[in-house]
């Protein structure tokens, strides 16, 4: 087949299923933002970035700019179309950010699949689950009604797609849900596996080694989307009770999902501010964002690693923490227990459960006596329903072939 993979930050959820689909002799091209500069494993064509959509109202303003990325998307493969003669048999594309919405138009003959990673709702998930920081208002459940309208439009442009996990699948409504097949993005277990001899140094030299006690935090952004306040609340007492812990954070200062405080730059700064003066911060360590192989060797390393998030998108890092042999405490929230399940493969506590947190965490660092069969199965999880090579690349191929001509 004739192939074009369109995400506005290629290879984004490709990056495995694009060589897999050129090695099995289908013809593949990547189509993505003028601005994106990550290295492709295929051909790549760009459109152009948008510029800023200015609207008074701000609950048309998020369709508006989806809808303009759609439309420069749109206008590109116009160009490819008719400059180039270029006509896919497939088109795949992340419909997060609009891009797919009028491609139908330009190619109708084509089959149009999307990834919907997750639809927004106004109750059971995110908005209004953390009464401190978003509560659930009416002008925030009108927001996120707005904020659906490309992802409902993508899905019901498209002839089917895929969602990474059950909870975010079933984030869409049943008449839409029936479109979606559970496939997730896979995890390297070659690569993200437990390392005896796994090190990390500190930026202040310190070096770690696989079996220390450390304690592992990992977000794109610290915020509470991902239950930073939360986790920042609970190492006072972690770490008066464990003196010889180190914990370390991986993340941005940004918000990747949320809101920035309102009286602070940050929610680093924010909860620093908060508990700052009760917290041994030569043993708390903040590396930003760092290069894969270092956060690798952070999982490694980590003897617990603490996850938590709203009910929202599934973090890598949780599939990967597993993967690489750490003892996961996590948040007993939907999207969580899909993987883990308490005293089987991991450790679960009630989200805004402070005690119960630093109960888990106290206990991990300690030495849990079942550490070694929770980790076992936590991999082994991993293993049987999320592993690239074995389960989620085949399946991917499988179902995205099903699309193309009978032979």
């Amino acid at each position: 087949m004739r192939i074009l993979l369109v995400h506005q930050n290629f290879p984004g959820q490709f990056l495995h299923l694009a060589p897999a689909l050129a090695a099995r002799g289908h013809e593949v091209l990547a189509l993505t933002d003028e601005k994106n500069n990550r290295p492709s494993p295929v051909r790549v064509m760009r459109y152009a970035s948008p510029g800023e959509v200015t609207l008074s109202s701000p609950f048309a303003r998020t369709y508006a700019e989806h809808a303009e990325r759609g439309f420069l998307t749109a206008r590109g493969c116009r160009a490819m179309r008719d400059r180039h003669g270029y006509t896919p048999d497939l088109i795949f594309g992340h419909s997060g950010w609009g891009e797919t919405l009028f491609l139908r138009e330009i190619w109708p003959e084509a089959k149009l699949l999307v990834y919907a990673e997750l639809l927004y709702r106004t109750r059971g998930h995110d908005v209004g689950f953390d009464p401190e920081v978003s509560p659930g208002t009416d002008e925030g459940r009108f927001m996120t009604i707005a904020r659906s309208a490309h992802l409902i439009q993508g899905l019901v442009q498209a002839d089917a797609a895929i969602s990474p996990t059950r909870y975010q699948a079933d984030s869409f409504p049943p008449e839409l849900r029936s479109k979606i097949t559970v496939i997730h993005d896979g995890i390297d277990t070659g690569k993200v596996r437990p390392d005896p001899g796994a090190t990390l140094t500190l930026p202040n030299g310190h070096v770690l080694r696989a079996g220390d006690e450390v304690l592992s935090f990992v977000n794109r952004s610290l915020e509470p989307y991902r239950g930073f306040h939360v986790f920042m609340r609970a190492l006072p007492e972690v770490l008066a009770s464990r003196p010889n812990a180190q914990v370390v954070l991986v993340g941005g200062d940004g918000v990747s999902y949320g809101a920035k405080p309102k009286d602070a730059d940050s929610w680093k700064a924010k909860m620093l501010a908060e508990v700052g003066e009760r917290l041994d911060l030569s043993r708390v360590h903040f590396l930003g964002r760092v290069p894969y192989d270092q956060y690798l060797s952070l999982l490694q390393v980590a003897r617990v690693h603490c996850y938590l998030t709203y009910p929202f998108v599934l973090s890598w890092s949780l599939t990967e923490a597993m993967a690489a042999g750490a003892s996961v405490v996590a948040s007993d929230t939907e999207p969580v227990r899909e993987l883990i399940r308490d005293g089987e493969n991991g450790r679960l506590f009630p989200f805004f459960d402070r005690e119960a947190l630093t109960a888990a965490l106290i206990r991990g660092l300690a030495g849990d006596p079942e550490a070694a069969r929770l980790t076992a199965a936590a991999r082994q999880t991993i293993l049987d329903g999320y592993d690239l090579e074995t389960q989620s690349l085949p399946r991917l191929i499988e179902w995205v072939e099903s699309f193309g001509p009978r032979v």
